[in-house]
């Protein structure tokens, strides 16, 4: 059947063809069934949705995913058929049963989402199924390699090339943005990638944002590198293992994030970028992603996976009973970083930033063993790491020279204040994260909470625990009656 295009700006970020009602009862075809699309020698695989009307009987509404690729014009013909449901919905149906996948099954899965064969609910199915019946570390390596393979790489020519990661569930845990630059200021490669936020207030990509640009080309990376040694950006512009990217979109909707998922999704974004050193941040402890027990069995996954793919790691368990700085949120943990590089920040955000450099350091050979804690602080106080993390900004497209004019906190505010002399016996991570998500962080940059006191502190009748920011009044009353319901910070 030839239909005429009749152009959208819809973009759906993933290609989809609407069709009138009338015109798919007649072919016999329905919503999400897919459409082949062909263009003279050029053809795409559409996901269908109907209307009434968008387009006439001899129409087709097109998103800008197909009439990009196609090179499109409004009034042109296009044929279109009817094309079965991928393979991959049957291995995403296999896995749900218990079953195991072979290499070939899951390079199927990965390719179809990259493509674009996928629905967002099958995509679901095929997280859910690996959230239930799990992978063995065999099929993990292979998910690995699969979303190595349906993305591009970075091709940097240096040699050592470092990167470092958390495994989150820690609000606050904002280190990156200062490990990288004393790291940098030592003479290490680190092309960071970072995703934005799935289930936390903010990413490193969110928090980056609230001051320079996170969204670049692979061309434009390798400038910077070549430039100023790092950089700190948003993984999911690149086309670095982008199907990770599109799974981490339906993680998000369902707040699922599954251990192979996880594994697989880091070490396909190093190797990407030319990883050959890595240290893993795991957090462990109550109200973090993981007991220390399954801190421990990622710890050992990680090290396999590194042996497999011939890279160097290094795992730290840390401590992730409770928020690490003061500030949650894109701008409030931007505030934080701003002051540790200044040398009055959060003590905890400091202390971690040093750690966890001090062992990238000893680990690329750019210092003894026990030397690194003492090399990492000497290169942040003296203020090599502050005029580094500047350049990286600056090359970023940000204006290192006006940050706080930029790190301005939301409109609406409300204290919350202890109700007698106490003792702050537990933060939950888990409701602090929800609690800035009610205030509407990330995606309004400057809300958030800013906490006063951690857990071991002593708080007098009357005294700030913790000030939530929002950008609207709804927002804040919505944030400030999820606190009231919930046990978020138990004092004693």
């Amino acid at each position: 059947m030839f239909l005429k295009v009749k152009k959208s700006e819809l973009s759906a970020g993933r290609p989809v063809a609407i069709l009138n009602e009338k015109t798919a009862d007649k072919i016999s075809i329905h919503v999400n069934d897919r459409i082949l699309i062909k263009k003279n020698s050029k053809k795409i695989i559409a996901v269908l949705d109907l209307t009434k009307k968008m387009a006439d009987g001899n129409e087709i509404s097109l998103s800008t995913e197909i009439t990009d690729y196609l090179k499109l014009k409004k009034g042109e013909k296009v044929e279109i058929s009817i094309t079965a449901k991928p393979r991959a919905v049957q291995l995403i149906d296999k896995k749900l049963s218990g079953k195991r996948l072979n290499k070939e099954e899951i390079y199927t899965i990965i390719k179809s989402i990259v493509s674009n064969a996928l629905t967002e609910a099958e995509i679901a199915f095929f997280v859910s199924a690996v959230y239930k019946c799990g992978m063995s570390l065999e099929e993990t390596a292979w998910l690995t390699e699969a979303m190595l393979k349906t993305g591009k790489k970075l091709n940097l020519k240096n040699k050592i090339i470092v990167d470092k990661h958390s495994v989150g569930g820690v609000p606050g845990n904002r280190t990156t943005p200062i490990v990288i630059p004393i790291c940098a200021s030592a003479g290490l490669v680190m092309p960071k990638t970072s995703s934005r936020a799935i289930t936390s207030a903010s990413g490193t990509a969110d928090t980056i944002e609230t001051i320079a640009k996170v969204e670049f080309t692979i061309n434009e990376v390798k400038k910077i590198i070549n430039k100023v040694g790092a950089c700190m950006i948003w993984g999911g512009s690149l086309g670095l293992a982008p199907a990770d990217d599109k799974i981490i979109q339906v993680e998000r909707l369902l707040n699922l994030d599954p251990e192979p998922q996880l594994l697989a999704s880091i070490m396909a974004k190093k190797l990407a970028v030319g990883s050959k050193y890595l240290l893993i941040d795991i957090p462990y402890g109550e109200n973090s992603k993981v007991t220390k027990k399954q801190a421990l069995k990622l710890k050992r996954n990680f090290e396999k996976l590194a042996l497999y793919f011939k890279i160097k790691i290094k795992c730290v368990l840390t401590r992730g009973n409770e928020p690490i700085g003061n500030g949650i949120g894109p701008i409030l943990e931007m505030r934080d970083i701003i002051s540790v590089f200044r040398g009055n920040g959060p003590k905890d955000l400091k202390d971690k930033s040093i750690f966890l450099a001090a062992q990238i350091l000893e680990m690329t050979g750019k210092t003894k063993k026990g030397q690194g804690i003492k090399m990492a602080e000497e290169i942040l106080y003296s203020g090599k790491a502050f005029k580094k993390f500047k350049e990286i900004i600056k090359a970023q497209k940000g204006n290192p020279d006006n940050i706080y004019n930029i790190l301005k906190l939301a409109k609406f505010s409300h204290d919350i204040r202890a109700s007698r002399n106490c003792k702050i016996h537990s933060i939950d991570n888990r409701q602090i994260n929800m609690l800035a998500r009610f205030s509407g962080s990330p995606a309004d940059k400057s809300a958030g909470i800013y906490l006063y006191k951690h857990v071991g502190e002593r708080a007098k009748k009357g005294e700030k625990l913790l000030t939530i920011y929002a950008e609207s009044e709804p927002e804040l009353k919505n944030a400030i009656d999820f606190y009231r319901k919930n046990k978020i910070i138990i004092v004693k």
